[in-house]
């Protein structure tokens, strides 16, 4: 495999001429790649820099993910306004166990050191983090975009969030990393690995960036924000989501997701949409699924039919029914998730849309009730 192979949509490989002289070692590589599992979901954003892993997996090198669970415990600041949320310990073993297994979705899991980052973290004792804290500057630290703007803004700043890049820098240091993968705004924390391995004797990795995946919304794709397709979502659920994308990001589509050459905006971009979306089902559910979730879509989008297998649930006791609260059981909305639906009038029962939030029971018993455009049940007594 070559290097433009290996560096396939890279936006930073530095410092220049480093990651030639790493493969000229003629050893494996162990390319690092580490997420804080702060979601459930391992979104086709964060499949962009495990395809690059997959990449040096092909070529005979190593793959090595970090899990954060320590880390987790503070929360990545980067490209953030303020802390993220600390998830408690129950919700990082499963987050994190969800995202081992759907990571595997893209890179091989037989070349793949699984690491969790407490393993060592856990154990620094006081007078280690200060010798890691003297690998740089409090200066050097706020000259972070991310941190610049919130210190102009007078924004809190815990010294945990100035910490995390040395933490996130010491992952390197324990599991000899020689490649470091990450998005572009995770190019200061990967540098800063290169600092602190140089300050411990080891030799410093290679820092490689990858393009940010823009979603539907204009924003880059986060769990954070909801406007992500999970690499291990229902297909119906992936199909739908990716053919909302727009014609003008098709091309970045084509790109990063697909690896592809070919102009999306050649023949009719409808075509591309559904190749894009055929392509995202067969590499997560195999072809079979993709077929299933195509004809669901133009059953139930295109075509404004019911799905021809309609899930089913009871209704809780009570006449009337509050159907925000049905609706928030059956989908894993949010209770004002489905108010607003309701308001803005996406759910209705039996093809009638519906305005009220308290419905006579005997309207809802043996009806299909749609929220949204993808969303279906039938509910019985």
């Amino acid at each position: 495999m070559s290097l433009a192979d290996l560096t396939l949509n890279a936006v930073h490989v530095l410092p220049a001429g480093a990651l030639e002289a790493k493969l000229a070692l003629g050893r494996p590589l162990r390319v690092k790649l580490g997420i804080d599992v702060t979601a459930p979901d391992v979104t086709l954003g964060n499949g962009i820099p495990l395809q690059r892993m997959a990449a040096f997996q092909l070529a005979g090198h190593v793959g090595v993910l970090i899990v954060g669970d320590y880390t987790t415990r503070i929360g990545d600041p980067s490209g953030r306004s303020a802390a993220r949320p600390i998830l408690s310990d129950d919700e990082i073993e499963q987050n994190a166990k969800r995202f081992v297994d759907q990571a595997s979705t893209i890179i091989d899991p037989e070349r793949t050191e699984v690491r969790f980052n407490g393993e060592w973290l856990a154990k620094l004792d006081f007078a280690e983090i200060l010798r890691l804290t003297r690998t740089t500057t409090v200066a050097q630290i706020l000259e972070r975009d991310d941190f610049a703007k919130r210190h102009r803004a007078r924004e809190p700043i815990s010294v945990s969030e100035l910490l995390y890049p040395l933490m996130q820098a010491y992952d390197s240091v324990a599991v000899e990393a020689d490649v470091e993968l990450g998005g572009t705004d995770q190019l200061y924390n990967l540098l800063a690995g290169r600092e602190v391995m140089q300050a411990y004797g080891r030799e410093p990795q290679v820092a490689l960036t990858v393009e940010y995946l823009v979603s539907w919304d204009g924003e880059g794709m986060s769990a954070s924000r909801g406007n992500y397709i999970g690499l291990k979502e229902d297909p119906d659920e992936q199909f739908g989501k990716a053919m909302r994308i727009s014609d003008e990001l098709l091309p970045q589509w084509y790109g990063l997701v697909m690896e592809s050459e070919a102009d999306p905006l050649e023949g009719d971009p409808l075509d591309a949409k559904l190749a894009l979306a055929r392509f995202i089902v067969t590499r997560s559910h195999g072809d079979e699924a993709a077929r299933a979730a195509e004809q669901h879509f133009t059953r139930v989008v295109r075509e404004g039919q019911v799905p021809e297998d309609v899930p089913e649930a009871a209704l809780p006791p009570g006449d009337p029914v509050h159907l925000p609260g049905v609706l928030s059981q059956c989908f894993g909305l949010s209770t004002s998730e489905a108010r607003r639906l309701i308001g803005q009038g996406g759910v209705k029962i039996q093809g009638k849309t519906i305005a009220d939030l308290d419905v006579p029971r005997s309207e809802l018993v043996g009806a299909v009730v749609q929220a949204g455009k993808r969303r279906f049940v039938r509910f019985t007594d």
